[in-house]
C-alpha cells in the first residue's frame, strides 16, 4: 500500500505536467479593442504567440464574423508553419509572420469589413488557441444637443453615436472660467456656478471625422445690459454737461463783448 501511495505521488505531478505541450500555448490580440477604423485607410492587428520551446506551430489562420446577426465566418488568411507565404483570399490582404509576432493588414477598409476578427494557431498536436477582437468603423459625430438640470444647475451634453468624441464648452463664445463653472472629467456635465444662470451656453463636440455644436441659450445676464444703460446714461450726461457748458461759456464770451462796446461808446461821446 506505500508503494502505490510513493508511486502515486511521484507520477502524478508528472501527469499533469504531460498534457502542457498541448494547453500552454496561446496567442493574444495586441491591440487594444474594440478598434476603431476610418473607413479608405489600412487595418492593422497584431498577434503574439506564447509557448514553449519544444512546441511547433501548424498553422495561423486569420478569419472574421459579423459582429451580430447570422454568424458567417469568412476566413481571411492561412499561413503554414515554414511556408514563406501565407494564402490569402482578398487582394487587400496582407500577412506577415515574424518568429512568435504576426500582423494582419488590410488596406482601404470598408464598413463590411467590421466584425470580430479572430486568429487561430494550431501546434503540431493539433489543438488550437485562439484570440478574438472587435472591429468598427470610425463613425462621425452626429446630433449634438445641451439639456439642462435646472435644480442641480446643471448642462449635459448629449452625442448620438460618434466615436471617440471630445466636448467643449463656451460661455458667451469664451471658454468657461472658474466664476461661470466647473467642467466634468468626460467633459459632458458642466456644473454652473454663476447665479442666476444667464447668457449662451455652447457645447463643441469634435472627433477625426467631423465636429458639430449644440447652445443652451438663457435669460440675458442682468450684468451686461445694467453695463449698457449706465453707459447710455453716462455719455447722456455727458453730452448735455458739455453742451449747458458751452452755452454758459457763449454766453459770458458774448456779454464781455457787449460790455466793452458800450464802454467804447461812452468814451467816444464824451
Amino acid at each position: 500500500m506505500d508503494l502505490q501511495y510513493f508511486l502515486c505521488w511521484r507520477v502524478a505531478p508528472l501527469l499533469l505536467l504531460m498534457p502542457c505541450g498541448l494547453q500552454c500555448m496561446s496567442v493574444h490580440i495586441l491591440n487594444e479593442g474594440p478598434v476603431y477604423v476610418i473607413p479608405g485607410s489600412s487595418l492593422v492587428l497584431r498577434a503574439r504567440i506564447e509557448h514553449e520551446t519544444l512546441e511547433e506551430v501548424s498553422t495561423v489562420t486569420w478569419e472574421r464574423e459579423p459582429e451580430s446577426g447570422t454568424p458567417k465566418k469568412e476566413t481571411l488568411a492561412t499561413c503554414p508553419s515554414g511556408s514563406p507565404k501565407c494564402a490569402v483570399t482578398r487582394p487587400s490582404v496582407r500577412v506577415n509572420v515574424e518568429q512568435q509576432e504576426m500582423t494582419l493588414q488590410i488596406s482601404e477598409y470598408r464598413r463590411a469589413d467590421s466584425g470580430v476578427f479572430a486568429v487561430t494557431v494550431t501546434d503540431h498536436a493539433g489543438a488550437k488557441t485562439t484570440a478574438h477582437c472587435i472591429v468598427r468603423e470610425y463613425e462621425e459625430v452626429h446630433h449634438v444637443s445641451v439639456s439642462i438640470n435646472v435644480s442641480h444647475s446643471l448642462l449635459v451634453c448629449g452625442e448620438a453615436w460618434g466615436t471617440d468624441p471630445h466636448f467643449r464648452w463656451l460661455h458667451e463664445r469664451v471658454a468657461i472660467t472658474e466664476s461661470v463653472g466647473m467642467i466634468s472629467k468626460d467633459g459632458t456635465t458642466l456644473f454652473v456656478t454663476m447665479a442666476p444662470i444667464c447668457g449662451h451656453f455652447t457645447c463643441m463636440v469634435s472627433n477625426k471625422r467631423s465636429h458639430s455644436s449644440a447652445t443652451y441659450t438663457a435669460a440675458p445676464c442682468e450684468t451686461e445690459s445694467r453695463g449698457t444703460t449706465a453707459a447710455v446714461v453716462c455719455l447722456v450726461l455727458l453730452l448735455l454737461f458739455g453742451g449747458v457748458l458751452a452755452f454758459l461759456l457763449w454766453r459770458r464770451h458774448r456779454h464781455n463783448n457787449r460790455g466793452e462796446r458800450l464802454h467804447e461808446h461812452l468814451d467816444d461821446t464824451i
